[in-house]
């Protein structure tokens, strides 16, 4: 625990056999109360590897829900646990664990309410081998949602994120779509609840066993994270209610 507040770090896994140890040992357990383990049907052996590390919560689908639908159960079973902070850590070793401390702090000393491990500070991208097609995309979009929702994040597409539960709680993520779009929806959700958003600069590393998403895949998230900015602006303008920025139904 951090100043009497339960550290909860959840873990959206798929096919991570090969990196979830790594990713894991790292985790600095001296301030972390639990770790969840959500596999989103792996056909290889992620959750026997949690398993055998010891991970007490592992929840595994039966059917493959999408990289958003992991994430709902995650902040699902964080909840459940009592957590106060949610730290939402891929598995795959992209991002390094080590971060938890600073993310964990910024929260529990009520500096920001949700903090983003950032690729973009600095040159951390380029330098873990971001693919340079990715980088000027990430660039472009994240330009863009900064006009359109009206904010200056360095960038809206890190998967290393942390919240309070006072965030989780007060914005329906069950709404949101079940692929990778679901982070941005997350984040706009945010923005709508009046909530500020915190950063800080985040190494990462790109190989053949971290996760990412091909380019037709990319070219399809790329069209949803503009149609969520649009969303926002068109709610901020009081042009049109879209369900993802309605209260979460309680009960």
């Amino acid at each position: 625990m951090i100043n009497g507040k339960k550290v909860v770090v959840v873990l959206p896994a798929y096919n991570a056999a090969s990196t979830l140890e790594t990713t894991y040992n790292e985790i600095p357990m001296e301030i972390v109360d639990e770790v969840v383990l959500v596999d989103d049907a792996s056909p290889d052996n992620t959750v026997e590897v949690g398993k055998r590390l010891g991970i007490k919560h592992i929840v595994k689908h039966e059917k493959n829900r999408g990289y958003g639908g992991n994430q709902k159960s995650c902040y699902n079973k964080a909840l459940e646990l009592g957590a106060d902070i949610v730290i939402m850590l891929h598995p795959d070793y992209q991002y390094t664990p080590k971060l938890i401390h600073s993310m964990s702090y910024m929260i529990a000393n009520d500096v920001y309410p949700v903090v983003l491990g950032s690729r973009i500070l600095g040159k951390g991208a380029l330098l873990g081998g971001m693919p340079i097609y990715k980088y000027i995309a990430n660039r472009f979009l994240t330009l863009t949602q900064n006009i359109l929702i009206n904010q200056k994040l360095s960038e809206y597409h890190t998967g290393y994120r942390s919240f309070s539960r006072e965030v989780i709680e007060a914005i329906d993520f069950e709404a949101n779509s079940d692929d990778f779009v679901f982070d941005n929806q997350m984040l706009s959700q945010i923005f709508m609840k009046g909530f500020e958003i915190g950063e800080v600069t985040c190494p990462t590393k790109y190989f053949e066993e971290a996760s990412s998403i091909n380019f037709s895949r990319s070219v399809t998230y790329g069209l949803g994270v503009l149609k969520t900015s649009v969303m926002h602006r068109m709610q901020m303008w009081g042009l049109a209610k879209f369900r993802i920025y309605q209260d979460p139904q309680k009960g």
